[in-house]
């Protein structure tokens, strides 16, 4: 998949990880959309080491695995960040 598909993807699952799991981010409103798109890479990365195969294209599979990295990675970016 291409940079700017994973972009793309990432974008939305960050959207739709901030809807599903709402509250206050430290980083505000970009900080979850970069935690939306490494939520896409790492989500990808870690189903295609797991033998479900890539991640590719934009479609409902891939945004899918996209949304649960990004819940995963939103999840632990407000438990561990500092709060000021």
């Amino acid at each position: 998949m291409g940079i700017l598909t994973w972009i793309i993807v990432g974008l939305v699952a960050g959207a739709i990880a901030k809807a599903l799991h709402p509250g206050k981010d430290p980083g505000g409103f970009l900080v979850t959309i970069l935690i939306g798109i490494a939520g896409a890479v790492v989500g990808g990365w870690v189903f295609s080491l797991l033998g479900y195969g890539p991640v590719d294209g934009f479609n409902l599979g891939s945004l899918f695995i996209a949304i649960l990295g990004a819940v995963l990675l939103l999840f632990l970016y407000r438990k561990f960040s500092t709060k000021a």
